[in-house]
């Protein structure tokens, strides 16, 4: 009897060990499940907070690509207005330079229609003076044979 009692008491055991571990696992299945929850929370807690770092970049790229469109135009005006203001000095320099060449080419052409005159006049002037300082030659001349020829009769 005595193995009998051996045999109850390890049989007992046995049960009492069986109940622990079903206990145990119990609380390894209470255990998983609640660190299994802490994970699926702190996943849902990460996906939020990836879900609004996604949204606030997004923000940001739309403010930027905004504040670059507004600068690229901002800039466009600014270059087109310089270029307008640009071609407005060269038009009006162009109009300047046609201006001063248009009054150079009449002061030249008066010039040259004066230095004509005076070169016409001095022409003249000189065909004149020629045309008397032959007249004079040739009243000298005459003067001088009527001369030779009063003094040939005085001699003769």
């Amino acid at each position: 009897m005595h193995w009998f009692r051996i045999w109850k008491l390890m049989e007992i055991t046995v049960q009492q060990l069986m109940a622990h571990l079903d206990s145990i696992r119990k609380d390894m299945v209470i255990l998983e499940k609640s660190e299994f929850a802490n994970l699926r929370a702190e996943n849902q807690k990460m996906k939020t907070e990836l879900e609004q770092v996604k949204q606030q970049l997004i923000n940001e790229t739309s403010q930027i690509r905004a504040d670059n469109k507004l600068d690229i135009n901002l800039e466009r005006s600014r270059v087109t207005d310089m270029f307008t203001d640009q071609e407005k000095k060269l038009m009006e320099a162009t109009t300047e330079f046609t201006k001063n060449d248009t009054k150079t080419r009449s002061i030249i052409s008066e010039t040259c229609n004066k230095i004509d005159t005076e070169i016409a006049s001095l022409k003249t002037l000189m065909e004149s003076n020629k045309l008397e300082t032959i007249r004079y030659l040739a009243a000298s001349v005459f003067t001088c044979l009527a001369i030779a020829l009063g003094f040939y009769r005085i001699w003769k």
